[in-house]
Formats: structure tokens, C-alpha cells, sequence
């Protein structure tokens, strides 16, 4: 039974900008008002600044019965927690740009990396033991705690979670289909709120497979204006899926064009379907959002309000679950859950992002049934990565994380099995120091080239 002050713990609270986000959202609804934030970081200078902040955000808002706490070991925060957020980054900027930089010589350009890819593949051995361990500690300290993971990879990280503890009480979330929903309507001139649609699939690669309202299927409309050159040219590689593949799909062009073998083979690809760069598919742009060397100054004017937090509550769920989980009050959400028949012609056992129910009696997902097969079939093609990922992590096996990567959509289409192996052990020695002990001294075996460079 939840006390009327819910505890809700944020687990990666010395994040720029996400912590503070999420606690303002949290504060919109009147079930909320009293919550107490027990933040948790293993940097005690960003960890202080984001009490600075939320004390801020009580103040500002009018929020004089919330209350704050602050920990350096999360599993003094977890004692009795209703809900656990997670979003934390392992490694750090000096990981991202080994995992970008390194296949970049290889000739693999990634623009995101923090999904699929070799980066995807480096961040999810590095993060999910620290993923697994915090839900041992959750399922230890807090059973009856919901677990909202906002890292990634999220299908990744998820997947392992509920596969090493099943018993968790797990749902990952992204703002990926919101946002592209709302986008959508924004161009045809309609409001979200009189929209009916479907989407499913996987996080970062869901589909939307019905856009109406009234009765009327916007759907053609939307193909037609993706072949609008202006809209084609900000938003490439996802008006092309839509032009050859006839349905929408979520996260910007960068994201998208990393999850296949069509848009980033060489740099003339590159040029051709990442024009303007950035969110566009610019190649490295995650460096350019995590190296932030004003971080200090930015938190800075935050907690003196310089800066103001937004106080009006954004388009995140996890604000949106934990009130109807707490309150009773009724949300539907997309989250990324066990596949156990939702989506019947995608693996089950994967981790699938479907619409979900949400009340008291919690994160409730609801079966869609089948895809379009042309569409489940690129979804299994990511999901494919996905799991020798996980096993990869789960076993400790190098071997594994190199057929991950010879599997890896964008990887195949550039390299050999001999380059691929190459670039594998590169990228594993440079990750020593973040992965977990298991993995330590365990190199991935060389193969002799049988033929004459």
C-alpha cells in the first residue's frame, strides 16, 4: 500500500537537465505534492547542485511539502521506496568518444551510438551489470517499487533486467513516440488530442500504423508529405522509410539512420542522407551533446534561476505513471516490456514497445497483435543485435559481443568479418576499465587473414 507520501528515488539525479525535468513534471499533479525525492549520484559536486535545483523548483513552484534527499550509495536510498528512476551514464563522455571514434576509423560513421551500433553495443556492456545490479537492490530493498528506466539502451538494458531478475517490476521509457505523434499532427495542421493512433514495435523503431480522426485516415496524407522536399530534407533517412515503406516510424533521421545498411555506407551517403547534420544524422553528434565542459555554469544558473526550470509538465511518462500508479487516475503510455505475445510476429522474450494501461494496479501492456511483416522483419533485425548483446553481457563472452557486431545492420554494410574482428578487440580493450571483472583479461581471439592485402 503506498503511504500518501510517495518516496521516489532518481537514481542519475546530477544529469543536466533530466532529473530536474522529471521532478517538475512530478510536482504538477496534486497526488504528487507531497512526494519526497531521495536523489542519488556518485558525483557529489553535480549530486549538490541537484538539490540546489530542486530546492529551487520547491520554491518557485510552491511546492513547501515536498522534501529532498541526497545520496552517494543508492541502496541507502532505496529503503522503502514506491518508485525507482533510473537514468545514469557509465563511463562518461571519455567512453562515448572511444566508441564513436574508434569505428569511425573503421569507416562505421555513427551519428547517436547509444541504441544499435558499436555504441550501442560498448554502452550496453558497460551499463547493464550497473542496470542489473540496481534492480537486485530494488527487488531487496523496495519489492513493491516500479522500476522506470530511462537509460540506454533502453531494449538493451531492459531486456537483461527482466531476463536476470525476473522478478522485477520493470518499464523502460522514451519520449520517442510522443514526440513523433505530436510532430505528425503539427505538419497536417491538426491537434494531438483529436488524434486516434496506433504504434508499436520496438524502442526507437516503432511504427505508427494508424493516424485518424474522425474516421478519416491521415495516413495518406502523411506519405504525401513526406515527399515534400523541405520536410524530406530536415528529416531524411525517416521520410525515406516512409516513401519505400509506407508507415511512419519513431526517433529523428540521426537515430534512424544508423538502424540499417541504406544511409551511412560511405560519405557519400552520408552527404546525400544526413544534410544539415545534427539530428539529421550528423556523424559524431553525440560528442557534441555530451561534451559539455560548461556543465558547472549551466547548473549553476539553474539553481540560482537564471535559468528557470519549466515548471509546466512536459511530455514524459514517468510523471504520468507514477501519478496513476499512486492516485488511481487512468493513463495509457507506451513502454518498452517483455514481448509474452504482444506483438505475435516479433520474438518473444524481446523487449517490445507497446501501448500500456496504467492505474493502481500498475504498468499493464496491451497485446497489438501482428505487425505489418515487412515492418516486424526490420524490427528483427535490430532485435537480433539486441540479444547477442544481452547474452554477450549476461556471459562475459567477447565472442559474443563480436557476432553482435558482425550482425549490427550499419556494421555489416561497411565492414569484413576481418575488419569487424579488428575493430571489436580495439574497442573492448579501450573499454577495460568500465566493464565488470568478469569480462577483465578475457581477449577476443585473433583470426589469421587468409588472404593478400
Amino acid at each position: 500500500m503506498l503511504e500518501a507520501r510517495p518516496k521516489i528515488v532518481i537514481i542519475g539525479a546530477g544529469s543536466l537537465e533530466f532529473s530536474s525535468r522529471l521532478t517538475a513534471d512530478l510536482l504538477t499533479y496534486p497526488a504528487l505534492k507531497q512526494a519526497h525525492f531521495a536523489l542519488v549520484d556518485i558525483d557529489l559536486e553535480r549530486l549538490d547542485y541537484a538539490g540546489q535545483i530542486v530546492q529551487r523548483i520547491f520554491t518557485e513552484g510552491g511546492y513547501g511539502q515536498a522534501s529532498f534527499s541526497l545520496h552517494h550509495e543508492r541502496r541507502d536510498a532505496l529503503v522503502d521506496a514506491d518508485f525507482v528512476i533510473t537514468s545514469i551514464l557509465v563511463g562518461g563522455y571519455e567512453a562515448i568518444e572511444l566508441e564513436i571514434d574508434i569505428p569511425s576509423r573503421y569507416g562505421v560513421s555513427q551519428a547517436i551510438g547509444d541504441t544499435l551500433t558499436p555504441g550501442g553495443i560498448m554502452r550496453c556492456l558497460r551499463t547493464l551489470p550497473e542496470q542489473i545490479a540496481i534492480a537486485q537492490d530494488v527487488v531487496e530493498l523496495c519489492p513493491e517499487a516500479w522500476l522506470l528506466n530511462y537509460t540506454n539502451p533502453m531494449a538493451m538494458l531492459c531486456w537483461g533486467m527482466y531476463s536476470a531478475v525476473p522478478n522485477i517490476k520493470l518499464v523502460g521509457l522514451c519520449h520517442s513516440v510522443q514526440g513523433t505523434t505530436r510532430q505528425w499532427a503539427r505538419r497536417l495542421g491538426r491537434d494531438i488530442r483529436d488524434i486516434n493512433f496506433e504504434c508499436a514495435g520496438i524502442n526507437h523503431q516503432a511504427w505508427i500504423t494508424r493516424f485518424e480522426q474522425a474516421g478519416e485516415n491521415l495516413l495518406p496524407a502523411i506519405r504525401r508529405l513526406a515527399e515534400d522536399p523541405k520536410i524530406w530534407a530536415r528529416d531524411t533517412s525517416r521520410m525515406e522509410y516512409i516513401k519505400h515503406f509506407g508507415f511512419p516510424v519513431t526517433e529523428a533521421s540521426g537515430h534512424n539512420s544508423e538502424y540499417s545498411p541504406w544511409f551511412r555506407k560511405n560519405a557519400k551517403t552520408i552527404d546525400r542522407y544526413s544534410p544539415g547534420g545534427g539530428w539529421n544524422g550528423g556523424p559524431g553528434f553525440i560528442k557534441a551533446l555530451y561534451n559539455r565542459p560548461d556543465w558547472r555554469e549551466t547548473m549553476q544558473k539553474m539553481a540560482a534561476w537564471d535559468t528557470p526550470v519549466d515548471l509546466e509538465r512536459s511530455i514524459e511518462y514517468g510523471s504520468q505513471i507514477i501519478n496513476a500508479v499512486f492516485s488511481g487516475e487512468q493513463e495509457l503510455i507506451h513502454g518498452n516490456v517483455a514481448n509474452q505475445g504482444l506483438i505475435s510476429n516479433l520474438p518473444n522474450g524481446a523487449c517490445v514497445e507497446v501501448p500500456c494501461l496504467v492505474n493502481k494496479n500498475g504498468v499493464q501492456p496491451v497485446s497489438v497483435g501482428a505487425l505489418p511483416e515487412h515492418l516486424a522483419a526490420i524490427n528483427r533485425n535490430q532485435i537480433n543485435v539486441q540479444q547477442l548483446a544481452v547474452l554477450a553481457s549476461l556471459n562475459s563472452d567477447p565472442e559474443m559481443v563480436f557476432q553482435a557486431m558482425c550482425l549490427d545492420p550499419l556494421t555489416a554494410a561497411v565492414l569484413t568479418l576481418d575488419e569487424i574482428r579488428a575493430m571489436t578487440r580495439e574497442l573492448l580493450a579501450a573499454h577495460q576499465r568500465w566493464l565488470p571483472e568478469s569480462f577483465q583479461h578475457r581477449e577476443l581471439a585473433s583470426k589469421p587473414l587468409l588472404y593478400k592485402a
